[in-house]
């Protein structure tokens, strides 16, 4: 950095820099694992419960841009605090926002980048994950929550309805009547009820959700990275097209693995009972 940068930075408020991914004043970013091999996001706005502020949402996608492009990064995670993942969308920034301004620049647009990430994603949920931070937990792959997490779309009580996927996303993970009930009376579901409903795969103890998720990360991160990636294609797929055509692009992607050295590797590991050494080729 120059010396202007560095006054810059020092004279910012709330602004984090990180080892790695640069400097951002909303989250804070790292690589984590024994192999340096799970990019990670924590939101970092704890004043507001990390509310999901327009600007927050753009450094995530500066983060996420940079962990796909990073070669030794097989998986993320994503988390927030104890207290809050994300207790929702920034009501205070979008109260005075007009039809016009919501329609003409088609607002929230740039918060799908979660789930277009073709890398594996982990949300690891404590505490709330309201309205926008439900949507954000729901456009990862994969969700573990904390026993005390709670979920919900409460925008019903707000005048508004979920607009970052939750109506779509939250039907696809526990059916059409509980998610009409969360969405048309804005009550919240506990870590155990979200499981039950099949919104969440695993509950931990909170001071071991995070270190729990990076573990998960890892075990995705050892296998290849290319084959993780067509598999992350195929199950998203499912809620996409027709179980014909959804059964025809998943042996199409089976059959393209074996134009891989990860997939011959793979098979002759096992065949010699070793350990297989994937170069995501």
């Amino acid at each position: 950095y120059c010396l202007i940068c560095l006054v810059n930075i020092f004279l910012m408020k709330n602004v984090v820099v990180c080892v790695w991914g640069g400097q951002y004043e909303y989250i804070l970013v790292e690589k984590r694992g024994e192999q340096s091999n799970v990019g990670f996001i924590q939101l970092n706005r704890p004043k507001a419960l990390n509310a999901l502020c327009d600007g927050l949402m753009l450094e995530m996608e500066r983060a996420l841009d940079a962990f796909e492009a990073d070669a030794d990064v097989g998986a993320i995670v994503i988390t927030g605090s104890e207290r809050a993942f994300a207790a929702g969308a920034d009501i205070k920034e979008m109260q005075n926002r007009t039809f016009q301004e919501c329609y003409g620049g088609n607002f929230l647009v740039h918060w799908n980048r979660v789930s277009t990430v073709k890398k594996p994603v982990i949300a690891a949920v404590n505490g709330f994950a309201l309205g926008g931070g439900c949507e954000l937990a729901m456009m990862c792959d994969i969700i573990y929550a904390g026993e005390k997490a709670q979920f919900g779309q409460p925008e019903i009580l707000l005048g508004t309805i979920p607009g970052a996927g939750g109506t779509q996303r939250l039907t696809r993970a526990v059916g059409k009547s509980l998610a009409m009930e969360l969405v048309l009376t804005g009550d919240r579901i506990n870590a155990q009820e979200a499981k039950q409903s099949g919104l969440v795969s695993k509950i931990y103890p909170v001071d071991q959700l995070v270190s729990e998720a990076v573990k998960c990360g890892e075990k995705i991160a050892a296998n290849s990275k290319l084959i993780s990636t067509m598999a992350k294609e195929a199950v998203n797929a499912a809620f996409e097209l027709t179980l014909a055509e959804g059964n025809r692009l998943e042996k199409r992607l089976f059959h393209a693995t074996f134009a891989t050295d990860d997939r011959k590797e793979g098979m002759t590991a096992f065949v010699e009972k070793r350990k297989a050494h994937f170069k995501d080729k």
